[in-house]
């Protein structure tokens, strides 16, 4: 009866995660699709491997047209042996 509902959703018991890692790997379920007028539910495709990380792209299902990008710079330093 002493702790508030509103405490337990904001980790009033648990551990605490940093603010800077608490929201670093989003992805995006549905977009606004300016073809079809409407948020639809996205697909996401790997489009270019860059040095600064992976380029993703956010698509339509319905129609293809694209609706968003996204580079992930989670990822390790690759190093290329030639």
């Amino acid at each position: 009866m002493g702790q508030n509902t509103y405490d337990k959703y904001q980790g009033g018991g648990g551990a605490r995660m940093p603010q800077s890692k608490m929201f670093r790997d989003l992805d995006a379920t549905e977009l606004y699709c300016t073809h079809c007028k409407m948020a639809v539910p996205v697909r996401k495709r790997l489009l270019l491997v860059l040095p600064e990380g992976d380029k993703y792209e956010y698509f339509c299902p319905y129609c293809a047209e694209t609706v968003g990008v996204k580079i992930d710079r989670n990822q390790q330093q690759t190093s290329l042996i030639v």
